[in-house]
This record gives C-alpha cells, structure tokens and sequence, in this order.
C-alpha cells in the first residue's frame, strides 16, 4: 500500500532495555545530521495529499523542490549573521547559525506534472495530486 512517508525517519524505542543509549548516540553524534531534518505534515485530501513543511527564516529563494526518479526532494539552505554589542561593559557576541535542510518523500503514486507549492509566513505547502488509475474499456458486472 503506497503511503505518503519520508524516506530515513527514525523513531525512539521508549521500551528499549538500555534508556540512555539513544541520549548517548545523539551526543556523540554529528551535530550536522541534526539539522538535516524539519518537521512535516502530511494530510490526504481524497484526491491529493497537502504536505506542509515548517521552514521559518527562510526566503523563497533559498528553497529548491526536485524530483528525481519517483522521489521529491525539499531543500533550504539558510545562511544568517548576527551581531550585539553591549556599550557598558564593551562586551560583543557574534553568532553565526547556517544549515541545509533536506528531505525526501516517495510520490509514486503522484500526478508529478500537477504538483503545485506555496511558501507562506514560514510554511512550504505542496499540493501533490494523486494518479487517477483508469478504468478499463469494457468490463462486466457479475449479478448476485
């Protein structure tokens, strides 16, 4: 059964024998990976499915969508420069804070030419049509 699912989501096991394993994977582990990720919903609407995608900060233009092989890829890249500086004690922090942010979705069963997005006060929403299957030329109804 086709499923509107991204690719490589990982869930907790919360029943895992040793509770801390995933707290010491996640410290250890490379902290780009983390950024790889943001938030999705996913609603079917009967005739197509509306995936909405949180990418607050971005512009437009720092947003690609792709298809590639049965497979649509969202893409944000943010690149931001911040600067304060406190007058009384002459102190200045400088922070930098830049990712890319990607993932995937199998649209197999998508009308890939009908697709169609909008992004809006930080939401991505992608309006991906289902594949109308046609019906055969000629069949019978069997009476019961």
């Amino acid at each position: 059964m086709f499923e509107m699912t991204p690719f490589e989501r990982s869930y907790r096991n919360l029943f895992a024998r040793n509770p801390f394993a995933d707290l010491e994977k996640d410290f250890f582990s490379n902290s780009a990976s983390k950024l790889a990720d943001f938030q999705t919903d996913v609603q079917d609407l009967g005739d197509s499915y509306l995936l909405e995608a949180d990418l607050p900060g971005f512009d437009k233009k720092d947003i690609k969508i792709d298809i590639n092989d049965h497979r649509l890829t969202i893409h944000a890249e943010r690149h931001a420069n911040a600067e304060h500086k406190d007058e009384k004690t002459g102190y200045i922090r400088q922070e930098r804070t830049f990712g890319s942010f990607s993932r995937s979705f199998d649209i197999n069963e998508i009308d890939e030419s009908a697709i169609s997005a909008a992004y809006v006060d930080g939401v991505l929403k992608l309006t991906l049509p289902k594949l109308q299957k046609p019906l055969p030329a000629s069949h019978q109804i069997e009476i019961q």
